[in-house]
């Protein structure tokens, strides 16, 4: 599973970047907003990412932040709207105001963007309404926490477990293990097993 991949940005057209590390060029796919921010050809950056694998093919799409790619992982849960929508609803609206639209229920905010009609905006809205899980600053103490163990509860939500029944899960096998003598710390993949097999059983 990745998390991110830093390297050498080689090239990017309007929907991708190229990220050159160890000798293996990547092709990214990313929203048009934060092409233009990933900085130009020669830079160092780092890129979050999330592979979407399927029996014909594989993409890996990139985003700046955890709490952009958090943000795209809630729009794919919306009825009918895919990974590529997702990313075109990322180019049409930046993180932070499309997250304060979901919120505010704001339809003709979301009808803005290029693509999107009035009624995918109102199941955009009927969707993620107080269910977003993404990691912005906007005041609401309960998504500010970070936890020690960050990774992996990022790992789950890739998976497509919501974020805070994984942190919660995380938090608990941690306390277990640390009951029994053990460092959660030092035994991140077993904490890793252990919460997706609660998580799975819940």
């Amino acid at each position: 599973m990745f998390n991110s991949i830093s390297g050498t940005l080689t090239g990017k057209t309007a929907e991708s970047i190229y990220i050159e590390t160890n000798g293996i060029e990547w092709e990214v796919f990313v929203s048009a907003l934060s092409a233009d921010r990933f900085g130009t050809a020669g830079s160092t950056v780092r890129v979050y990412t999330w592979l979407y694998h399927r029996e014909d093919q594989m993409r890996l799409f990139g985003f700046l932040t955890p709490a952009e790619r958090s943000l795209f992982l809630d729009l794919t849960k919306v009825d009918g709207i895919g990974p590529k929508q997702a990313l075109k609803i990322l180019s049409g609206l930046d993180s932070a105001a499309l997250e304060a639209a979901l919120e505010a229920g704001d339809v003709a905010r979301l009808q803005s963007i290029p693509g999107i009609g009035k009624k995918t905006a109102q199941k955009m809205v009927l969707a993620l309404k107080g269910q977003l899980t993404g990691l912005h600053d906007t005041g609401r103490a309960e998504t500010a926490k970070k936890s020690e163990f960050e990774d992996i509860i990022t790992a789950l939500i890739n998976m497509g477990y919501d974020r805070k029944r994984a942190a919660e899960t995380v938090e608990s096998v941690a306390q277990s293990m640390r009951a029994k003598g053990i460092d959660p710390a030092a035994k991140e993949e077993e904490l890793f097993r252990t919460a997706i097999v609660n998580l799975s059983s819940t």
